[in-house]
């Protein structure tokens, strides 16, 4: 199954104020207060008066990013990261190979980054997102990672959390679905969700 992630993820309330009023951003609810904001061709455009531009090449260490992060771009993030930290992270997966990246701003800075892995192979700590998230402040949990434990693997493309984010659904959407039903069922059997998300990232 495939994945693909573009998106800047932060405190909740701070991406609320700084996307107020904005035609194209559209926020989706995580774990632990934070919240996660679709980088789409037209909030780009709508944040930077230019259309959005992409990498010629395969993404690598040189060049982490399929989305070339424009200066105008890059000021909008450092210029909200003074209220907070504010990551960028970018994934792309199918039949098990695949690449994340991750930047993180604080204080109208980089703080961390860019950081680009498609071996994933070392300590599940250290992937590019998870370290990402680490710096967010996001606390580790019940599962297995960062990644999951925000909610990150609960939707696999852009359409997917935009919708999740224009129906207003919690992060814990999936398991209240599977708690309602097993109410509804008498408890006889009931969906599972798995607390353990696969090597790639991906449930």
């Amino acid at each position: 199954m495939s994945y693909q992630l573009s998106a800047v993820v932060a405190d909740v309330e701070l991406l609320r104020e700084q996307t107020v009023g904005l035609d194209h951003a559209v926020l989706a609810a995580l774990r632990q207060d934070f919240a996660l904001l679709p980088v789409t061709s037209q909030l780009v455009e709508e944040l930077t008066g230019t259309p959005s531009d992409f990498a010629t090449g395969e993404p690598g260490p040189q060049q982490p990013f399929g989305l070339v992060l424009s200066a105008t771009f890059t000021a909008t993030l450092e210029g909200w990261s003074r209220l907070g930290p504010v990551a960028y992270l970018e994934a792309e997966f199918a039949g098990g190979l695949g690449r994340q990246a991750s930047v993180v701003w604080l204080g109208g800075a980089v703080s961390f980054g860019p950081a680009y892995d498609d071996r994933l192979d070392g300590p599940r700590p250290e992937w590019p997102m998870n370290a990402a998230l680490a710096r967010l402040g996001v606390e580790p949990g019940r599962w297995i990672d960062l990644f999951a434990e925000v909610g990150l693997h609960l939707e696999r493309h852009t359409e997917g959390w935009l919708a999740h984010g224009r129906r207003g659904l919690s992060a814990d959407y999936w398991d209240e679905l599977a708690e309602e039903w097993e109410e509804q069922s008498g408890g006889d059997q009931q969906p599972q969700r798995s607390r353990h998300v696969g090597d790639w990232g991906i449930p």
